[in-house]
């Protein structure tokens, strides 16, 4: 009688070995993390010196007291700047609970379940940042011609995402 033949696995790596490595993977979406936290951290710094300085100049406590219509248009600015960081705070959350911790004490807005969940909350908060600087372009552009065709593109773009949305291409 012959002994049976021993199969020799021709890949020395393991499948629990790759799938180990595979796992620990997931860690290296901590670099994009960390680069859309800071980020937004600086977004927020920035927006709260502006607005200091706005405010600053306002009361006339520097430069010259701005028009309203120039006041408008540094707020709105410093709205759209304050929402770009929320922006890449969400992304930054979002890619830190779908890779990294799942477990992550957050309201249910701001909950994740899949990449999809991130992209919706995204486009949301995507169109508000448009509408917000549309609002800041209304207020600063004098010709109604150059308005319409800023408002046509604004309105091209959020429609786009709402289809992007209702088509199911997110889910």
């Amino acid at each position: 009688m012959s002994e049976p033949k021993k199969i020799v696995d021709p890949n020395p790596v393991s499948d629990k070995m790759l799938a180990r490595i595979g796992g620990l993977t997931r860690f290296i979406v901590i670099i994009p993390v960390i680069g859309l936290f800071a980020g937004a951290v600086a977004l927020v710094i920035t927006g709260a010196i502006k607005t200091v300085n706005v405010i600053l100049s306002v009361v006339g406590v520097v430069g010259e007291v701005p028009t309203m219509k120039e006041e408008l248009v540094a707020f709105i600015e410093i709205a759209d700047l304050f929402l770009l960081a929320v922006v890449l705070y969400i992304i930054a959350l979002g890619l830190f609970e779908l890779f990294i911790e799942s477990d992550l004490r957050l309201p249910e807005w701001l909950q994740f379940n899949d990449l999809d969940d991130l992209k919706n909350r995204l486009i949301g908060v995507i169109v508000v940042v448009l509408a917000v600087s549309f609002l800041g372009t209304a207020i600063e552009l004098k010709d109604p011609q150059d308005l319409a065709w800023v408002g046509i593109g604004t309105a091209s773009i959020i429609a786009s995402l709402a289809f992007f949305l209702k088509s199911g291409h997110s889910k």
